[in-house]
């Protein structure tokens, strides 16, 4: 019988343009009327500790908004990606065109 010691699980990486094509993909699909949460790009990430990518979702929500990609919603409202708060969903940008057919 031998004695093995468990090794710690190496931590998922998660690339940053993954996150940035996610979170596009995911309001694409939402469509300019849908709007999705950030809890759930980060679950289709990174189901067994989705909640250690939140705050890259965020930050990376609030340039795409500034790039005007998508639109970050507060109660339902647009927010100013510079100053917003809480809970928070997104939608794609009315004016949002798609740079490849794979995001179509």
């Amino acid at each position: 019988m031998t004695n093995q010691t468990e090794q710690p699980k190496k931590k998922k990486t998660i690339s940053d343009d993954l996150i940035y094509e996610t979170i596009l993909a995911r309001c694409y699909t939402a469509g300019p009327d849908g709007a999705v949460k950030p809890e759930a790009i980060a679950q289709e990430l990174y189901p067994e500790e989705w909640q250690s990518l939140l705050k890259r979702i965020r930050l990376f929500a609030k340039k795409l908004a500034q790039r005007g990609d998508i639109v970050i919603l507060r109660k339902g409202q647009p927010a100013d990606p510079e100053d917003f708060r809480g809970l928070y969903k997104l939608r794609i940008s009315p004016d949002y065109e798609p740079e490849s057919a794979e995001e179509a």
